[in-house]
């Protein structure tokens, strides 16, 4: 069996260096990251540079684009190596609810199953990754003993989030839907050394929906939680409001006219 593996806080992570040990005792491992932190870039392609992807002592590969790019360059530029499955992360931050949207760590997972190629996406509930590393050590091995084990039979998009607890309080894993977080973020205003004007995006706002079966409230408790996530984004429910409305436009026109 083969993994690929990504990331999107970059090649030198400690996240993906423990996510390429763990998996290389199940099956060959490639690494192909980014070679500096690009979280927040969500599904982003780069398209307005050439890409150079290379090679560092550790053995994984970098990349000078997005986690998007890194899957696309692993599959195609070095095309000898076919994954069977792959694992992104395992990320210093979770990437719970709406985050998900804008998570590079989500992302490289996306793009290979849009591929049709199973995947994984892991991350810390805390950016200490040091201080919980038993813990989350623990979690991924246990979740990948049990995938290789039963492959799925078709590409699955799993985003998995690990608890800030201690090992032995980790009380095993939960099945969870995506909560919800207000992003009311702040606009925190500085001054460069120049005496120009230069903004930062601010925290995010704080959970909205950490009711019993999301991933917030998972976690919270001291669960993995683990959310298969799909990628059509279609309004099913609105569909038929939407067709009237068209309808009742057109008779509308049809009578002025």
């Amino acid at each position: 069996m083969n993994i690929l593996i990504s990331n999107d806080d970059g090649y030198l992570s400690q996240g993906i260096a423990m996510l390429a040990r763990i998996a290389s005792e199940f099956a060959n491992v490639r690494v192909v990251a980014p070679e500096r932190d690009r979280s927040g870039v969500s599904n982003s392609l780069t398209l307005d540079r050439p890409l150079r992807i290379r090679a560092a002592e550790n053995g994984f590969y970098y990349v000078s684009g997005t986690p998007t790019d890194c899957i696309h360059l692993g599959l195609h530029a070095l095309s000898d190596f076919k994954p069977d499955l792959v694992l992104s992360g395992i990320n210093h931050g979770a990437n719970m609810g709406d985050d998900t949207l804008y998570s590079g760590t989500v992302a490289a997972a996306t793009e290979a199953y849009l591929m049709g190629i199973p995947a994984v996406a892991f991350s810390l509930n805390h950016h200490q990754f040091s201080k919980y590393a038993d813990t989350v050590e623990q979690a991924v091995w246990q979740i990948l003993a049990h995938l290789i084990q039963q492959p799925p039979s078709a590409p699955i998009l799993w985003n998995v989030n690990i608890p800030a607890v201690s090992p032995e309080m980790l009380l095993g894993h939960q099945i969870t839907r995506l909560g919800r977080r207000h992003h009311v973020q702040s606009i925190v205003h500085a001054t460069n050394p120049r005496g120009e004007d230069i903004y930062w995006i601010g925290a995010v706002g704080e959970v909205a929906d950490n009711e019993e079966g999301t991933d917030f409230a998972a976690c919270e408790s001291g669960f993995v939680s683990i959310t298969p996530l799909q990628i059509d984004l279609t309004a099913y429910n609105q569909l038929n409001d939407l067709q009237q409305f068209w309808q009742d436009l057109s008779v509308k026109s049809e009578k002025a006219a």
